[in-house]
């Protein structure tokens, strides 16, 4: 009998110590926070760190705190822009604890609590803002967004790291105009890219013809230069030649020249002064025959009929 009550007391023994270690031992992995609350209390002090901790059985309550990046899902809000335009906006906001003890002392779900100030965010954000703007400044608002949400939750422990805006959905008439302008633009586009090929081409063919009319002129002068030279070349050959011909030459050359004047039609006639100049030896040359002839006896018939 003492032998079965001792077995009890054994065991309950046991049962009570791992009660007590169950109670006391906790393990708080990587990614965890852990808040002590002793008596109720708490501090920065018993906020634990990651690793095999013991607690006060009794006395300690832990709250462990995931201060992993998470996000949550806004679901589409209808909200009107500063131009009474309705528009649903739907977007992701991606936060962590920053500070476990607030987030657990200030706040009883912080996710929830996130959740209904981006709403009430947004619509204040958006009301600001023009319809244009909104479909065109989206990366502006996600920063406004964050900024504001992050002042907000800041007193809860958490830090707003990035918003993403994944949809904004204007009103039916709002996108068919939307989609008439961007048709007409992109006909705009097309008839400025066409006008610019055309123009491109021009301006093409009018340099081509430039470039053809400055190397057919560039020709033209080559060769006209080409003729220059090579009369001037064959100038200074004739001249050459012709000052190595003698007096009597020449002088036969230009009696040739008298004769094609003479069998010409021609009633004017132009004798160069150098014809001239070439005649007098000529006619020194007859004065000298006559004067030889008178000497020898030649007898000439006077104006009486008789002789000299």
């Amino acid at each position: 009998m003492e032998a079965a009550v001792l077995f009890a007391i054994i065991v309950a023994v046991l049962i009570l110590v791992l009660l007590l270690l169950y109670l006391s031992v906790r393990v708080v992995q990587q990614y965890e926070k852990m808040v002590v609350f002793r008596l109720g209390k708490t501090s920065e002090a018993l906020v634990r760190s990651p690793g095999l901790r013991f607690l006060i059985p009794i006395i300690d309550r832990p709250v462990k705190v995931d201060v992993r990046e998470q996000f949550i899902e806004v679901p589409s809000q209808t909200t009107i822009t500063k131009d009474n335009a309705p528009i649903n906006v739907d977007f992701l906001i991606y936060w962590r604890i920053s500070d476990p003890l607030k987030s657990v002392v200030n706040v009883a779900n912080f996710s929830g609590a996130l959740q209904g100030v981006a709403t009430t965010t947004l619509r204040a954000v958006i009301g600001d803002i023009l319809l244009d703007e909104v479909l065109s400044r989206r990366e502006q608002i996600n920063e406004v967004l964050r900024v504001k949400l992050d002042e907000v939750t800041e007193r809860w422990g958490g830090k707003v790291t990035t918003v993403e805006i994944r949809e904004i959905t204007p009103p039916r008439d709002v996108q068919d105009a939307m989609n008439r302008q961007l048709s007409a633009e992109r006909t705009r586009r097309a008839v400025i890219t066409e006008s610019e090929g055309k123009r491109q081409s021009e301006i093409n063919i009018a340099e081509g013809s430039k470039q053809a009319a400055i190397l057919e002129a560039e020709g033209t002068r080559q060769a006209q230069i080409l003729n220059a030279e090579g009369f001037s070349q064959a100038l200074e050959r004739i001249y050459a030649a012709a000052s190595g011909i003698d007096q009597k030459t020449m002088l036969l050359q230009y009696l040739e020249a008298l004769k094609a004047l003479g069998a010409s039609p021609s009633t004017t006639v132009v004798i160069p002064t150098e014809f001239t100049r070439f005649l007098e030896p000529l006619a020194r040359t007859l004065g000298a025959g006559l004067a030889s002839g008178a000497e020898a006896g030649v007898s000439t018939i006077g104006p009486a009929g008789g002789a000299a």
